[in-house]
């Protein structure tokens, strides 16, 4: 059980490094919030539904009751990726992967609610201290209030999701539930586009290098890391795993100096931030690995 946790604790990080592109990609993206959503969800659909085709077409079978769990939760990620984007889009990178922090904190007092256990005061804990390192990276400004307001909403989406996939994984085939979640959430979204905005094809239209990006975010870091994010749900805590994730703006920031050699970010807040929020998660892995070491006693 342990080495099974070591290897998906090293697989989500690095699923959380794509993550982390997430960010950059949608920037290069000339696309709004919405279509580049609708693009990741169908292509990121597709990806899985040839997956199923060759491993075993049986997968698609599911009852009724499954979709209805499913559809929710197809709804909810939809809605995440999309207030992540548009928030992107209205402030920065930084400001928006500096609030999805909050992640683990909101995760550490619904997860407890939901699946009707006390609130473990740790899990606050190390939850206010990585939000505190990530603020001191990021330093987000009030000119940016709406962007900031929108990428919270988008990080307790984000918590809300990786709860309900908790349990839903446990019952269900991993790559079932991440198609029928990316396939009924991209065509929700296109539905609510065609109602809010009526059929503009300009929105859609592909420009310069966005096909290239367009795919990269539906196959690598949608087929391929979303569907992995929900099969450590097998062996990980929803707040260990959102203390992870936690380590995405330090990836998205790290890959913006890499593309656009913006040296400005590496100032000594960057230094002391990316040291608590590592100091956290560390902090946190090894207090979860001797609770887990004590159950086997």
């Amino acid at each position: 059980m342990l080495n099974d946790r070591k290897k998906n604790l090293l697989l989500y990080h690095f699923i959380v490094f794509l993550y982390g592109f997430t960010s950059i990609l949608g920037e290069l993206i000339s696309l709004q919030a919405l279509p580049i959503v609708i693009y990741r969800m169908l292509i990121g659909a597709l990806g899985l539904a040839i997956l199923l085709l060759v491993i075993n077409p049986t997968h698609f079978r599911v009852n009724k009751k499954f979709l209805k769990k499913v559809f929710f939760s197809g709804i909810i990620i939809g809605a995440h990726w999309m207030t992540f984007f548009y928030a992107i889009k209205i402030s920065t990178i930084s400001i928006t992967l500096s609030m999805m922090s909050a992640g683990a904190l909101i995760t550490a007092l619904i997860d407890p609610i939901y699946n009707r256990k006390k609130i473990s005061h740790y899990e606050i804990f190390f939850g206010c201290i990585t939000i505190i390192g990530v603020i001191i990276i990021y330093r987000a400004e009030l000119q940016h209030l709406i962007g900031i307001t929108i990428a919270l909403f988008s990080a307790f989406l984000s918590s809300l999701f990786t709860i309900l996939n908790r349990t839903l994984v446990r019952e269900n085939n991993f790559m079932t539930l991440s198609f029928y979640e990316l396939l009924i959430g991209g065509v929700v979204c296109l539905i609510f586009y065609l109602i809010t905005n009526g059929y503009k094809p300009s929105d859609f239209e592909l420009k310069g290098n966005d096909l290239l990006w367009i795919l990269i975010l539906g196959f690598i870091c949608t087929t391929y890391a979303f569907n992995v994010s929900i099969k450590v749900l097998r062996y990980l805590s929803s707040f260990t795993v959102m203390m992870i994730i936690n380590l995405e703006p330090i990836y998205g920031i790290i890959l913006s100096i890499l593309i656009w050699k913006d040296e400005a970010f590496l100032s000594l807040n960057f230094y002391i931030g990316f040291f608590i929020v590592l100091s956290s998660i560390y902090l946190n892995s090894i207090y979860n690995k001797r609770r887990v070491e004590k159950s086997l006693k």
